[in-house]
């Protein structure tokens, strides 16, 4: 009898012992099985050592040594300590809930891809308040997920995401650079559309806690994100962010590209004047998800904000 693929959980904690215990427990209550649990913790000065310690007896658990590196190192930390033997990984943030059937889910629907093709899942979610009272929904992509899209955007948000070990290998071999320090999520959905593919699964698979201390929280109203990404990139917060990993993928990871990708992104990477930055463009082929983003992407790369 063929046993069940395990899926490793990778956790990263920072003073998480408000909302921790209710995450751990939807952990434990997920229906597939096995799975194991890998937590590094960034230097918590709350309870949330302890609090992960006394889940030991009910998950398969590693701790990693600890240290400040921020939350996007920390998960690329978690990757590269990620057990070999485990078919699956998953990202996980501290603050959310699960769903039962996640790993569940996500597992059937990475199971029919080759082993070899780095492949990726990624779900809706439900909006929730601090108390976990529902709010409204993660949006639907427009589009399927893809490198056109993923170039320019990220829709594989890291506390829904499930990898296959092709795809978590893809990522080890060569790793961005720390001065690039791109948030792992968004790599990892680069990276693998790029060699292979991402699966969006339109069912929510978890509650996204919105507490106002999110790493990352969720823009919203019509117009919403096309103020957000035009605002941070004229005033500098993230100006050159897009072309800076999009060189650096190309660095990383160009000769594994499929070659529809590496046309796509040597493209994107040449430089342009104002002229040749109308005409690409008009004629290019990346896009976001929502209309107003995709005019912001379009009128920053004309500024040459990207």
């Amino acid at each position: 009898m063929t046993s069940a693929p395990r899926v490793e959980i990778l956790l990263a904690t920072y003073n998480g012992a408000r909302y921790l215990p209710e995450q751990l427990d939807s952990l434990v209550a997920q229906t597939h099985r096995p799975l194991s649990l890998v937590v590094r913790d960034d230097g918590s000065t709350d309870d949330t050592p302890a609090i992960v310690a006394r889940y030991a007896e009910r998950l398969p658990l590693r701790v990693l040594p600890g240290g400040h590196l921020g939350v996007r190192r920390a998960f690329f930390a978690l990757l590269a300590a990620a057990d070999p033997a485990a078919e699956y990984v998953a990202f996980c943030d501290q603050d959310d809930v699960w769903l039962p059937d996640k790993l569940a889910r996500a597992v059937a629907a990475l199971a029919p891809r080759a082993p070899d093709q780095p492949a990726l899942y990624c779900a809706r979610a439900i909006l929730t308040d601090g108390d976990l009272n529902p709010i409204g929904h993660t949006r639907l992509p427009n589009r399927p997920p893809g490198f056109y899209n993923a170039l320019i955007e990220n829709i594989a948000s890291g506390m829904a995401t499930v990898m296959n070990r092709a795809a978590v290998n893809l990522i080890n071999a060569a790793p961005p650079d720390a001065a690039v320090n791109p948030i792992h999520d968004w790599w990892a959905y680069q990276a693998v559309t790029a060699c292979g593919t991402a699966i969006y699964d339109p069912e929510p698979a978890l509650l996204y806690r919105q507490h106002g201390r999110n790493t990352i929280g969720v823009a919203r109203g019509p117009f919403a994100g096309f103020r957000a990404r035009v605002m941070r990139q004229l005033s500098g917060q993230s100006r050159g962010e897009i072309g800076a990993l999009a060189g650096e993928l190309r660095r990383c990871l160009g000769d594994r590209m499929t070659p529809e990708a590496r046309t796509l992104l040597d493209d994107f990477l040449q430089p342009r004047g104002l002229l040749a930055r109308l005409g690409y463009v008009a004629r290019c082929p990346l896009h976001r998800q929502r209309p107003s983003d995709d005019l912001a992407f379009r009128l920053l790369y004309l500024l040459g904000r990207v």
